[in-house]
């Protein structure tokens, strides 16, 4: 796969490239529906298969207050767009001056002149270029004026659940995590850098644990959760609490996890935790000894949740 970082590499147009377009936050089952309209396409016409998305997310430049906590951060989101098989991403940097780019400008000097689009592909809510001035009407009739085709790929649910990040975004923070790998198509994942932590879970409680800094934004709610840590390329089982640890009264949010089966030393290592099953509510122990017991609760609850993922 060819990843591009800047329009400016495109020297010369893509092999007859068939485009899908959008921030692809989560790269769900919505998402991977549209990969496989534009991979199917791409291979009818002896073409490369395109993805184009933005960095970072429009709303964060557009309306700062209003923009999302990401599913995915940028390198999660590429390293998932490659396993759908997509043949080149281009990853636009977006600011306010490639936001005033008029839609049929847009369409033209990029999509057409410098890619060399032969067909794109687009949901059915799909809008574009300046103020979202562009909708799926306009971009038929430039399309009809520069000879390319334009697929329209409708809404996706499952149960009765519209597929969207903003779906996704609210059952994971709600801590239903069952419902969100529905339409994820997978397990919620975060990743992130181990960090030296406070060094109580071992030296207090008896169970080491592993102090994730996530590289994303999105967290599921606070509470213990049963987990699979990718490790090295080795997956482990694990507990991982997401919270404050208000039985030592601390205030600030923390990822720690303890991994069954590694007896390593994981600091600065890049992990994965897929968030498989929340399993309770963070709460406040009376003691040490209280909460020694408790994890050890967990540990095996976790232990029987994980045998059967």
């Amino acid at each position: 796969m060819q990843v591009i970082l800047n329009l400016n590499e495109i020297k010369k147009p893509l092999t007859n490239p068939v485009l899908t377009i959008g921030n692809f936050d989560g790269v769900h089952k919505g998402h991977l529906a549209l990969f496989e309209k534009v991979k199917e396409r791409a291979k009818a016409i002896a073409g490369q298969s395109v993805v184009m998305t933005f960095e970072p997310h429009p709303l964060k430049i557009m309306r700062p207050a209003d923009g999302p906590q990401l599913i995915t951060h940028t390198g999660q989101k590429l390293e998932l767009i490659e396993k759908a098989g997509i043949d080149v991403i281009v990853c636009v940097s977006f600011d306010r001056e490639f936001a005033a780019i008029p839609a049929r400008d847009f369409v033209n000097n990029v999509l057409v002149k410098k890619i060399g689009i032969k067909e794109i592909v687009v949901g059915y809510d799909y809008t574009f270029g300046h103020n979202r001035e562009g909708d799926i009407n306009l971009l038929r009739e430039i399309g009809n004026d520069f000879g390319f085709v334009v697929h329209l790929v409708g809404p996706i649910e499952i149960d009765h659940t519209l597929v969207s990040s903003t779906s996704i975004r609210r059952l994971v923070q709600e801590g239903r995590l069952a419902e969100a790998k529905v339409l994820l198509g997978r397990d919620f994942e975060v990743q992130g850098t181990i960090v030296k932590g406070r060094n109580r879970g071992g030296r207090l409680l008896g169970f080491p644990t592993a102090n994730l800094n996530p590289h994303g934004e999105l967290l599921p709610k606070k509470g213990v959760y049963a987990v699979k840590m990718l490790i090295d390329d080795a997956l482990y089982n694990g507990v991982t609490n997401v919270g404050v640890n208000p039985t030592f009264g601390d205030t600030g949010l923390t990822v720690e996890t303890h991994v069954l089966g590694f007896a390593g030393d994981l600091l600065g290592k890049a992990i994965k935790v897929q968030f498989i099953k929340r399993l309770r509510d963070e709460k406040a122990f009376k003691s040490l000894e209280e909460l020694s017991e408790q994890i050890a609760q967990d540990i095996s609850q976790a232990k029987e949740v994980l045998r059967e993922a």
